[in-house]
């Protein structure tokens, strides 16, 4: 995989977590401006959300609706901000969620 990506686990069902809408947005000009908008497919993932010639240095955001996908949820939706630094261009950024809690982590 490569630039921008991303993989939801369910950890009460104890599988991936299909069809949850996730958007893209990068920090310009002081306003967060949607650069792609996907849904998690069957196994839980978003693969390229941005692709790595797309991918530059700046503030990211992913932006995750549980609220349909897991009811009831505490959290509607998880917002992951993320810096992107020079020379990188692969960050996989997945998301384990339960409906009281949620953990993220840089994989690879």
């Amino acid at each position: 995989m490569s630039g921008i990506s991303t993989h939801v686990l369910d950890l009460t069902r104890g599988k991936p977590a299909a069809r949850v809408p996730v958007r893209l947005y990068r920090y310009e000009f002081d306003a967060w401006v949607e650069v792609a908008s996907r849904e998690t497919n069957a196994d839980g993932r978003c693969d390229e959300i941005l692709p790595p010639n797309d991918v530059s240095v700046g503030e990211y955001r992913l932006v995750f609706k549980t609220v349909g996908y897991q009811d009831p949820s505490l959290y509607p939706e998880v917002i992951l901000s993320f810096s992107v630094s020079p020379g990188e261009s692969n960050y996989h950024l997945p998301l384990l969620l339960s409906p009281h809690g949620y953990t993220t982590y840089r994989g690879s």
